[in-house]
């Protein structure tokens, strides 16, 4: 949700930012249409001043003024009705529209219309130097000659896109999570395993609903191909743990002295992948289930606030990744990736030997306050105003994806795989995932 005030002052940067953010929205014409909204509404409360001024004055009237205020009040009730019927329609629309309004990209942001414009901001590892063998296996051929990775019976199970881990490749999926959960709790942050399902109001709230995101998100009851809800309750399967973790705090107050908000919310995610029919159709690349620890960040609405801790949840991604020894590139995301939401956004993509190139693993934005306005979100400045918070969020790692460079960079010749150090006390104190152990 988008300030209509600053829209009001500065509808050029917006327009901007809809252009930028390859969206279709004539900012000028949404303010005509909130200007005869707002005119309505004038209309209407003068009406029905003027309906509450006379109703209390027609007992004292008598004969013909009675008769003609009488009439009068006929008259009018017909006109307030009419023009509430017509302010209907006109919100309609106008609400709409406005849930369309994006936040406009920080200076900084590449301007672009898709990933093959994002810019590549830093590096870290040698993508080539750390293989172990000549002609590395792809992460399927080496899990399933482990027996820790089974898709056709995933497939024979659920439908396509779905799997089995197995023995020491479960343990692997979970000592990753695991260790992510152990690195930010010793930072100090709060570890969340929220609910799995949440409202149409919660994901509204963090911006997934209504739009394009929408037909990725499972509806229990079941949904039309445009991820419209079938006989279902009004709950969904969550995509990620922003959703219930950021709506935690719904429609609450919270005090500055405690801000910021620190969580990290550990959750399986459900996606329907709708729209990637034929892309990335082998292995654990994109999958409809998988497992997260997502960083969420409540602060003041401060941008240098703000951008610290954007820097913070990035590296806390960061080191996990140098921690499990994986090469990887951090990027910015142009303006037509990013989504209307986004203020700023960086990814982060981890080198996958199989696909021969980066493949995106985590994700990191900062939404100002387009969420915080959408789920109510407040807190009591020490000036005596009462602000909107600041949201982000920021994926710490997601598995089963990055067990793909997993796997493949640390592959061996006789086909074992070495677990890196920092998971071995996850794993019985293993050093090694093959037949031989």
């Amino acid at each position: 949700m988008i300030d209509l005030d600053d829209v009001r002052k500065r509808p050029d940067a917006y327009q901007k930012a809809v252009g930028d953010k390859w969206l279709r929205l004539d900012v000028r014409a949404f303010l005509e249409l909130d200007e005869l909204r707002r005119g309505k509404i004038r209309n209407i409360e003068e009406m029905r001043a003027r309906k509450n001024k006379v109703s209390k004055e027609i007992p004292n009237m008598k004969g013909g003024a009675k008769e003609k205020a009488l009439a009068d009040m006929k008259t009018l009730a017909g006109n307030l009705k009419k023009t509430e019927e017509e302010l209907g329609k006109i919100e309609e629309t106008w609400l709409q529209e406005q849930y369309n309004l994006p936040s406009i990209p920080l200076p900084s942001t590449p301007i672009g219309k898709d990933a093959k414009d994002n810019v590549e901001v830093s590096s870290w590892g040698d993508p080539k130097a750390i293989l172990k063998v000549k002609n590395p296996k792809d992460h399927v051929a080496i899990g399933e000659a482990l027996d820790i990775l089974d898709i056709p019976r995933g497939v024979k199970v659920s439908g396509p896109r779905n799997y089995f881990l197995k023995g020491d490749g479960a343990r692997l999926h979970l000592a990753v999570l695991r260790f992510t959960m152990d690195r930010l709790a010793e930072k100090g942050w709060t570890i969340f395993c929220p609910p799995l399902m949440a409202g149409y109001d919660c994901f509204f709230g963090t911006g997934f609903f209504p739009g394009v995101d929408q037909e990725n998100i499972y509806a229990l009851g079941g949904q039309t191909e445009k991820g419209a809800p079938i006989e279902g309750n009004g709950l969904h399967l969550i995509g990620t743990s922003e959703v219930p973790v950021c709506s935690y705090h719904k429609d609450e107050v919270l005090a500055e002295k405690d801000l910021p908000k620190r969580y990290a919310g550990m959750s399986a995610c459900f996606r329907r992948e709708a729209g990637t029919y034929g892309k990335d159709t082998k292995g654990l690349y994109r999958v409809h289930q998988f497992d997260k620890v997502e960083q969420v960040v409540l602060c003041r609405a401060n941008l240098e606030e703000a951008l610290a801790l954007f820097e913070e949840i990035r590296t806390n991604a960061e080191e996990v990744l140098q921690a499990l020894e994986l090469p990887y590139r951090v990027v910015d995301v142009c303006t037509g990736d990013m989504g209307k939401a986004k203020v700023k956004m960086q990814d982060i993509e981890t080198w996958m030997p199989s696909r021969n190139a980066y493949g995106e693993t985590h994700s990191c934005s900062y939404l100002g306050d387009f969420q915080a306005r959408r789920l109510n979100i407040k807190y009591d400045a020490a000036d005596g105003t009462r602000l909107f918070v600041h949201t982000l969020n920021n994926t710490c790692i997601a598995s089963p994806r990055i067990l793909i460079p997993l796997l493949e960079i640390f592959q061996n010749a006789d086909g074992t795989v070495t677990i890196p150090e920092v998971l071995r006390p996850y794993m019985g104190g293993r050093e090694i995932i093959g037949a031989s152990c």
